[in-house]
């Protein structure tokens, strides 16, 4: 069903649910209307205790934009009421959704309106998705125009320096970006709550037709630096990336992003999310992407429901506490920001 929807993504797919959380964690809703299917969602059910209470996370959806249609934002309400009805009504669950939903969009303003009757959460570091979002409906010619004068003169150096790009969705172009992804680890030595050997799982569940994109970018045959990227419904999203120790001067990056926005634009997607932005944390990760010209946007506020406020407390405070281990874990490694920042995924 996901391939009905303009809005669907990597984070509402089966494999990714399976992989992440497992199989017998997750609930699936399907709204429907005369036999037509008109919204999904898939949600993560925790359950920590052998009492009622627990948790209903859904990530980066519900699913409401049909492909070819307008969006119905009576739709969005409708599945708002069946969300609550089921897991917070029925379930007695504490209900937690992250919008895949930008500040200002059209999009917004119809999640916002439909789930009226939720509560926003706080807006924390943790919760708080910024990123850039490219769009990739003008000309490749309108697009380079655009980019940031130094990033367009580093994009030419790497068309010059006989770099190669291969493309592909299957298991040895992922565990190339992989040998890629570790060397570049070992030399920042950065923590990061990214398991590049787990996407490589969700990637080999995926059907082929909803896999990731592997990039990667050769010098002399030499494999020197990949990205990965999503590409479901309108819009790529930008997952992981690395460079290799030969590959830092060669401005591979560069080529490689390059490379993925014509990709993106030869199948249809029309927007591009670079894949979250820190520039008080990560400075160098921001300007590059800065570069591209894209929109600075953040995705609107968590929203959450509960019909037990004993539910929504102890559910609170086992996040909580999951936010402070995450801070005390491996203090030996220096920390720092992923460099390809993935969207925050609270409920890791």
């Amino acid at each position: 069903m996901l391939d009905l929807f303009d809005d669907a993504n990597l984070y509402q797919t089966l494999a990714y649910g399976s992989v992440r959380w497992g199989r017998k964690s997750l609930s699936h809703l399907v709204l429907k209307r005369a036999g037509e299917v008109l919204g999904i969602a898939q949600v993560r059910l925790v359950r920590p205790t052998p009492f009622k209470f627990g948790m209903a996370y859904l990530r980066w959806g519900p699913l409401f934009e049909r492909r070819g249609r307008p969006l119905d934002p009576e739709v969005a309400a409708l599945m708002a009421q069946a969300l609550e009805q089921e897991y917070v009504c029925n379930r007695k669950l504490f209900l937690k959704i992250l919008p895949n939903a930008f500040a200002g969009s059209a999009r917004a303003s119809a999640f916002q309106t439909a789930f009226c009757r939720f509560m926003p959460e706080p807006v924390v570091a943790e919760n708080t998705y910024r990123t850039f979002v490219l769009d990739l409906t003008p000309s490749l010619e309108e697009l380079r125009k655009k980019l940031d004068k130094k990033w367009r003169n580093q994009l030419s150096n790497a068309e010059k320096n006989g770099l190669k790009v291969i493309t592909g969705t299957g298991d040895q172009q992922y565990e190339t970006f992989s040998i890629i992804y570790r060397e570049m680890r070992k030399r920042k030595a950065f923590e990061t709550t990214v398991d590049v050997d787990e996407f490589a799982h969700i990637q080999r569940e995926l059907p082929e037709a909803q896999r990731m994109q592997v990039l990667i970018c050769e010098d002399n045959g030499v494999p020197v630096a990949g990205i990965v990227a999503s590409a479901m419904g309108d819009s790529g999203v930008y997952l992981l990336g690395a460079t290799g120790d030969q590959g830092l001067k060669s401005k591979g990056a560069y080529l490689l992003h390059w490379t993925l926005i014509k990709w993106l634009k030869d199948h249809g997607i029309r927007v591009y999310d670079l894949g979250g932005i820190d520039p008080q944390l990560n400075p160098g990760v921001y300007h590059f992407k800065e570069g591209l010209s894209g929109r600075d946007v953040c995705q609107i506020s968590p929203l959450v429901a509960s019909k037990s406020s004993l539910s929504a407390a102890l559910v609170r405070a086992g996040m909580a506490l999951q936010t402070r281990l995450r801070g005390v874990r491996n203090p030996s490694v220096r920390r720092t920001p992923n460099p390809k920042q993935v969207p925050a995924d609270s409920g890791a």
